[in-house]
């Protein structure tokens, strides 16, 4: 018994990894084929009824919607980096901004997805320990930036401030907004990646000490006197 369950351990292992990974990709690769169909579906009112047929039958060729959508974001990219693309992107963000309740949830995602994505953002560029959730305890923080302004002169003697992200384990994406000192955190040499491996894992997966590159870096990590 001991041997089967030795052998039932290690094929769940080889398997477990591969079937989330297949999972992920089908409830993708089935969110953009849907997000196709409803595209299709929106020509074919609009085109005249031979063309509706010919486009319903796109529909049924599987990953067409993938090709289609990565073809749309890499135009839209091309777009967006021109000067005409830019200049028309500008307008649009101040007719959003100008929407009720749109300009709030509108403003707020694109200030997260700039910040996140953009090579200029400085979000989740450094990863450090601190005490949390009590003294004694320690987890894995990601310096995300400078307190606000307002906020910065409340929060203490003129300590310089920086704000962290605490996620949870194993899902990261939900956490924990934190303002502390600076000199309450302990700066580590493992990459953001590592450290986001380390946290999903729960312990399991160590990080080598990969030290980081100069793009990795935040700017809360720099001396603020240069």
């Amino acid at each position: 018994m001991a041997l089967l369950r030795k052998y039932l351990i290690a094929g769940l292992l080889v398997w477990l990894p591969l079937a989330v990974t297949i999972s992920v990709l089908l409830w993708v690769l089935g969110l953009m084929d849907g997000i196709f169909a409803v595209l299709v579906n929106a020509a074919a009112t609009v085109l005249p009824l031979d063309s509706g047929v010919a486009l319903g039958k796109l529909k049924a060729i599987p990953g067409l919607g993938v090709i289609t959508l990565l073809l749309l974001l890499v135009g839209t990219g091309v777009f967006a980096t021109n000067v005409l693309g830019q200049w028309w992107l500008h307008r649009w963000d101040k007719v959003l901004h100008r929407v009720p309740i749109v300009k709030s949830i509108y403003s707020s995602v694109k200030q997260v997805s700039d910040t996140l994505f953009s090579s200029k953002g400085n979000a989740f560029r450094e990863a450090v320990l601190v005490e949390y959730p009590r003294q004694g305890a320690w987890t894995i923080a990601f310096v995300t930036g400078t307190p606000a302004a307002e906020v910065a002169p409340l929060l203490g003697n003129g300590e310089p401030h920086v704000s962290i992200y605490v996620p949870t384990t194993p899902n990261p994406t939900s956490g924990f907004f934190l303002m502390v000192p600076r000199s309450q955190l302990r700066p580590l040499t493992m990459s953001v990646d590592a450290a986001l491996k380390h946290i999903i894992s729960m312990g399991v997966v160590a990080p080598s000490a990969v030290p980081r590159n100069s793009a990795e870096q935040s700017p809360a990590g720099r001396n603020p006197a240069g």
